[in-house]
């Protein structure tokens, strides 16, 4: 079970980069969705001892709050 969080780990930190690195021509809110979403996954992830259930839910709670999060600032 430890090799397989770990895995995930690796997956989702190797995936935020790639999309951090693709954010260039996005909009803020665009950005803020990525983003949100990255932390989300991993958050679920570590919350839910790797579960793909609790990574899915993460990624999606979090990209909701993140892209949220950047309209209320306009």
């Amino acid at each position: 079970m430890q090799k397989f969080f770990q895995t995930i780990i690796y997956f989702l930190s190797i995936t935020a980069l790639a999309v951090l690195v693709g954010c260039a021509g996005m909009s803020a809110e665009d950005k803020s969705t990525a983003v949100g979403a990255g932390v989300g996954a991993v958050g679920g992830a570590v919350l839910t001892g790797g579960s793909p259930v609790g990574t899915v839910g993460g990624a999606a709670i979090g990209g909701y709050i993140g892209h949220e999060s950047e309209k209320s600032k306009k």
